[in-house]
């Protein structure tokens, strides 16, 4: 007997995605035999109230967005051994949907819901001087992805996912290299350069893998240091990160490692799961097995 289900969902998500696609979703529910009720969340604050309320029940609590509100419930579920979140995609990039194995068709996801199996998860967990640790389920970056996110979060809905390639190729206008010092674990790294991530998941972007070698269940995080010589090479490193090849130039540079603490020579807002979560200098840690995730049977 499946679970029962408090479906959260995010109106606005995917510019509207989420929404259009919730009649299928509930019919498809109701076929599978899996009991759920709908809340529209009205902020990320709803939303962590809503999942904990569901939680203490015995519901499983399924944020029906993108990789945000998902971030954001794995941050209020935490630590909670009895919790279950299971997602169904909704967003423009559905990045951990995609690194979990999850159909990004939101009405074929349903079927996890209804049959998946149950695995311990990582999170992400980034501390900043500027306020308490935030969670993250996918990957945390800055630099050049500081400006392409900002750009990308105002850009017009109608673009998917190419909103994220938008972003970058926006940003590139007014880019210049940054110095960052960067020390995962005991391993200290300064360099000129684009881009630092640290990476609990494979993908963001909406299918860039930029750490195609993280695992969600390994305890550590893949840092990604980009530092190429010219804006000509950048862009010519840009398409392949969609199949992750681009770890194997010399301008990208992997550690892995449980923590990773990062400055640099100006200031830098950190972007995860798509949102803005904290401003440098940074603690970036692992925490293994912080969330239990309904994923596809295997």
């Amino acid at each position: 007997m499946p679970r029962p289900v408090a479906l959260l969902v995010n109106p606005s998500a995917g510019g509207g995605r989420a929404l259009r696609a919730l009649p299928a979703v509930e019919y498809e529910l109701r076929r599978l035999g899996v009991a759920f009720r709908t809340e529209r969340t009205q902020s990320l604050l709803h939303a962590c109230a809503l999942a904990t309320e569901a939680a203490a029940i015995g519901e499983v609590v399924v944020p029906f967005s993108g990789d945000g509100l998902v971030g954001a419930v794995a941050g209020a579920l935490r630590g909670h051994e009895s919790a279950i979140i299971g997602v169904l995609p909704g967003g423009r990039g559905n990045d951990f949907a995609r690194g979990c194995g999850i159909p990004r068709d939101p009405v074929a996801a349903c079927t996890v819901l209804a049959q998946g199996e149950v695995r311990a998860l990582d999170v992400g967990e980034v501390t900043s001087t500027t306020g308490a640790g935030r969670t993250f389920v996918g990957i945390a970056s800055l630099g050049f992805d500081s400006e392409a996110n900002r750009i990308a979060n105002g850009a017009p809905s109608r673009l998917g996912p190419l909103v994220y390639a938008y972003g970058a190729l926006r940003a590139l206008a007014t880019w210049r290299p940054a110095t960052f010092d960067v020390v995962v674990d005991r391993d200290r790294r300064t360099f000129a350069g684009w881009t630092v991530a640290a990476a609990n998941a494979k993908a963001y972007g909406g299918g860039m893998f930029l750490a195609p070698d993280a695992e969600l269940d390994d305890g550590r995080l893949d840092v990604v240091m980009i530092a190429p010589r010219s804006r000509r090479q950048f862009v010519r490193c840009l398409p392949m990160v969609f199949k992750g090849t681009h770890v194997g130039l010399d301008s990208v540079s992997v550690l892995r490692g449980a923590e990773v603490r990062i400055a640099a020579d100006r200031p830098f807002t950190v972007y995860a799961d798509g949102d803005p979560i904290g401003d440098l200098p940074v603690t970036i840690r692992a925490i293994p097995g912080a969330v239990r995730v309904l994923l596809p049977a295997s």
